[in-house]
């Protein structure tokens, strides 16, 4: 079977205008801008706060509530007195991590970390990038000294500079995070404050979590024009008997589920049985979500406007519509919307699972 246009790793590109990447969160949370695509196609523009006027009682929001870890450490080269950025990827048990590292390191080489307080060994393990740390836990000097795993696309200060470890450490997290685990924050979240999800339940939205740890697979770019031989890494995701136990309920009573967030999505999708309904437990999931796939789940999305090509794009294109994404892509670049993980916010209430409903 040929490649076909929809399937085509081009007709996921746009153009980046300068400037539009944004590189600090706005001052408060939940003032963010909000592109709410209504059940008939339409497009609103909106202030994060009012979903609130955009949900209906019944409604579930489904949340991810995994923690980023400040995988990001700075190195010196015992030897050379180099510096090195490391970014922790996967703990390996006895204190050994596979990393990505910004420098070429030699075997066995020798890096001193926080002032020379933590003594950590490259070497090379199967194909793969690890470190093995001396002297104190690790853990423990993450919490201390290790940086927020920023994109790098925020390039304002790479430094660790005040701003860095200060505004970074707490913005780049949801206020309802709570299981260390993500690479990255699941942005989409980072819009809610707590008085937001209280005014929600009080409306009668319900709020239940799930959590699945954001690894690198997710940003991954994709390198095969036809998209359909793309293949994503696994990522492990946990969902509680209540979580399912609600969304299935509402399912059954005609009730939307909303996802916060592509990472939410993909953990319910992976999740379900033959007849649509939300299994708990602990998995993983490599599930890659493009035009043309079934949703089973989620009726509506939250999320934040995506890179192009990436696999988050093509998510939410097989969400909405490509058309129709590219229509509200273009919508947002020409109203001045700011993009990726600091900026702005997009609701998708107009799914392919609705319409085909």
């Amino acid at each position: 079977m040929g490649i076909t246009e929809c399937n085509r790793l081009g007709n996921y590109d746009y153009k980046i205008p300068p400037g539009i990447i944004a590189q600090y969160p706005v001052d408060q949370r939940d003032k963010a801008r909000l592109l709410v695509i209504d059940n008939e196609g339409r497009i609103e523009h909106r202030v994060f706060y009012d979903i609130v006027d955009c949900l209906v009682p019944g409604d579930v929001i489904v949340l991810n509530d995994s923690k980023v870890i400040n995988a990001r450490l700075k190195a010196i080269k015992e030897d050379t007195g180099g510096k090195v950025d490391i970014l922790l990827i996967k703990d390996l048990g006895d204190q050994k991590w596979e990393v990505m590292v910004n420098k070429r390191l030699k075997p066995y080489q020798r890096l001193l970390i926080g002032e020379g307080t933590l003594i950590a060994q490259y070497m090379n393990g199967n194909g793969k990038k690890v470190i093995e740390f001396y002297g104190k836990e690790i853990d423990k000097i993450l919490r201390e000294i290790g940086l927020p795993p920023l994109p790098p696309y925020i390039k304002r200060n790479g430094s660790g500079s005040k701003s860095y470890s200060g505004i970074d450490r707490e913005r780049y997290q949801t206020v309802y995070a709570e299981n260390d685990g993500s690479l990255a924050a699941p942005t989409a979240g980072l819009h809610f404050t707590v008085s937001l999800l209280d005014k929600l339940r009080n409306r009668g939205v319900k709020i239940v979590k799930i959590t699945l740890h954001i690894g690198p697979v997710t940003f991954m770019p994709v390198r095969v024009e036809d998209i359909r031989y793309h293949r994503m890494g696994h990522e492990f995701y946990n969902i509680p008997l209540e979580t399912a136990d609600v969304i299935n309920s509402s399912r059954k009573n005609g009730k939307r589920i909303i996802a916060v967030g592509t990472t939410t999505a993909r953990a319910l999708e992976s999740a379900t049985d033959r007849e649509g309904n939300v299994i708990p437990g602990q998995s993983s999931t490599d599930l890659f979500i493009y035009p043309g796939y079934n949703f089973k789940v989620i009726d509506a999305l939250i999320t934040n406007f995506h890179l192009p090509k990436s696999t988050l794009f093509m998510l939410v294109s097989g969400l909405a519509g490509i058309e129709c994404i590219k229509e509200v892509y273009k919508e947002a670049i020409d109203k001045g919307y700011r993009f990726y993980s600091y900026g702005d916010a997009m609701l998708i209430l107009c799914s392919q699972r609705r319409k085909s409903a």
